[in-house]
């Protein structure tokens, strides 16, 4: 009709389009609530986390024996760590322990997911097996039977018999103790393992196919292909290890009831830390202890990192 007024369609239009970001934007707050609910009983376990946390942090630069209140010294706690030769020892004892338990269980890992990794039949049933070690190994139960294994009238010396070998009491001798404990270790390396073994299984066939062709021999094979390519595991695995060597306890508690003995061959750091935290309460001292590992743990992590840039390869 002539001078009839249209419409504004245009305003519609962009009344639609604030509508549709409105519902939009409700649409997002309600995932979040969902996702925040979710993660509702991490921040719940975060209060039992961090208040320990920065407490321990405190006490470390004070005298707190769990009946006294705190009393502030500063650095003493730190400055008495250098003068106790059985802290000193335990240090040593666990870092032996992990330099010598580590490799050679990263080692073993690999050497059996190697072979596993060639299809053999009954493969699942081989893992399981093997894995099962790394579930049991830190346990209160496998450590006494470890003990026993070890002990004067244990299995290892009845083996050893048969070759004319005298019997000893390897958990009772300082020379052997923590190597048996080395052993135990080595023996759980079935969680690294089953992730060598996930990452042999991406490794594409026609890499050692073309370097057969080519005549590499299979030591070439496996370390121009399997271990660059394995790399980024191994590095993985390096670190879970180091991090979880610093901080055995149950072993040497159960192996020598709780002493560390003998002659302190088997103390680790955490358990001469327990000692003096919960035998001698002397907390503050072991709060310093604790930090102390925290320091240690994170330079040694650190280093690592810095370091696989010279051997890691992430393969794009």
């Amino acid at each position: 009709m002539p001078g009839a007024v249209a419409p504004p369609a245009p305003r519609r239009k962009r009344l639609s389009q604030f509508t549709a970001r409105k519902l939009r934007r409700g649409r997002r707050a309600r995932k979040d609530r969902a996702g925040y609910l979710f993660l509702l009983p991490w921040f719940i376990g975060m209060l039992f986390t961090i208040v320990p946390f920065f407490a321990s942090l405190y006490l470390a630069f004070t005298d707190y024996n769990l009946l006294n209140s705190p009393q502030w010294i500063g650095l003493e706690n730190f400055a008495d760590m250098f003068r106790d030769p059985v802290l000193l020892k335990s240090l040593k004892v666990t870092f032996v322990y992990t330099f010598v338990s580590v490799p050679l269980s990263l080692a073993a890992a690999l050497g059996v997911a190697m072979i596993l990794n060639r299809g053999i039949r009954g493969l699942p049933w081989y893992r399981a097996v093997f894995y099962l070690p790394s579930l049991l190994g830190a346990s209160v139960a496998v450590v006494l039977l470890w003990r026993y294994v070890f002990g004067f009238d244990g299995i290892v010396n009845a083996f050893l018999g048969w070759f004319g070998v005298d019997a000893i009491s390897w958990t009772s001798d300082p020379d052997y103790a923590l190597t048996t404990l080395i052993i135990l270790h080595i023996w759980t390396f079935g969680s690294p393992m089953v992730i060598f073994l996930a990452g042999l299984r991406q490794i594409p066939v026609m890499y050692y196919e073309a370097a057969a062709v080519d005549g590499a021999s299979k030591w070439r094979r496996f370390r121009s292909i399997t271990l660059p390519l394995l790399s980024p595991i191994i590095f993985f695995n390096l670190i879970q290890s180091l991090i979880a060597s610093f901080q055995t306890f149950t072993q040497g508690f159960v192996m020598n009831n709780g002493g560390g003995g003998p002659a302190n061959s088997t103390l680790f750091y955490n358990l001469y830390l327990y000692q003096q935290g919960f035998g001698q309460f002397n907390m503050g001292y072991a709060s310093a202890m604790a930090w102390t590992l925290l320091v240690i743990i994170a330079v040694f992590t650190a280093i690592t990192f810095f370091t696989a840039k010279y051997w890691v390869n992430y393969d794009s």
